[in-house]
């Protein structure tokens, strides 16, 4: 047995087909079975000459910033994606999409600043997404993941986001793992659909105790739990002056028109009156010429 628990002959089958099609691995990497290793090299570029039937390609702890398309399209056949500790950042979108049956791919602690609809929208198979330690990660799109129904464990974690709007996360009905923590969330208002959805949802949420508030400072510190409470009552039932403002005018509006409302009655019922009258006195002046 070899010291990776295959058979010694599986092994010399695949040396002998790369030696019989003339595929070598690509310098400074290593490479097994449908996998090719290249972690911690200190590559400045992606690299070359990586077979074509690659499953499994980690390219961790490298200096890489950016990953060709067409060189990746070449790879049909990945499923696992590990580029963790790059320099990765920017504009990726379209990026991966040559590789539509990746399953894995991890992303994490890079210089991603946002994710956009076509960064992922051709990974239809795609089942974990960690695009987690990202600082300058900012913003992520509503519909980033809407074609990635497959989604199981998505990971964002320390990053730069402040907000996520909820029907990101909500609409992945695969969804069971969500790595929110030490984020720099704005619990307003707005937010509070989002952490209401966290506190009804069966997703797990790893480090629970560490997603908290950023902002306001009043917040700051506080867990989702004690924040929805919190946003609960500030948000639904507290008024502010736009809002007596508007409670001001509808209340002069509703005034106003009862006001013109009786004023018209009153008109009316003049003006009825006086033609009552008129027909009356007409009706005797009839009568008595009669």
């Amino acid at each position: 047995m070899s010291p990776s628990g295959r058979p010694w002959s599986l092994s010399l089958v695949f040396l002998l087909g790369m030696a019989a099609e003339g595929i070598s691995c690509p310098s400074r990497c290593s490479c097994q079975y449908l996998e090719v290793n290249c972690s911690g090299q200190q590559l400045q570029e992606f690299p070359v000459d990586i077979p074509l039937d690659t499953r499994q390609l980690i390219l961790a702890a490298n200096n890489v910033s950016y990953l060709p398309v067409v060189e990746l399209s070449f790879l049909a056949d990945l499923v696992y994606l590990d580029c963790r500790k790059n320099l990765l950042g920017d504009d990726l979108d379209f990026t991966f999409i040559g590789v539509a049956k990746l399953v894995y791919l991890d992303l994490s602690f890079n210089n991603l600043t946002q994710v956009t609809f076509s960064t992922f929208s051709h990974l239809l198979s795609l089942v974990v997404l960690k695009i987690s330690d990202n600082p300058n990660l900012v913003a992520i799109e509503k519909d980033a993941f809407a074609n990635n129904t497959w989604l199981r464990h998505l990971d964002v974690s320390r990053t730069g986001l402040t907000f996520l709007d909820t029907s990101t996360v909500r609409d992945l009905p695969n969804l069971r793992l969500l790595g929110l923590s030490d984020n720099l969330w704005h619990c307003n208002c707005s937010f509070l659909d989002f952490v209401t959805w966290m506190m009804e949802s069966d997703v797990h949420f790893p480090d629970a105790d560490n997603i908290t508030c950023y902002t306001p400072v009043g917040l700051r510190a506080l867990r989702m739990p004690a924040a929805e409470a919190q946003l609960h009552f500030s948000c639904l039932t507290q008024l502010y002056k736009q809002d007596y403002v508007f409670l001001c005018l509808v209340g002069f509006c509703i005034f106003l028109a009862g006001t013109m409302a009786a004023w018209l009655a009153g008109v009316c019922a003049v003006i009825y009156e006086a033609y009552a009258s008129k027909g009356e006195e007409e009706e005797e002046e009839e009568e008595d010429t009669a």
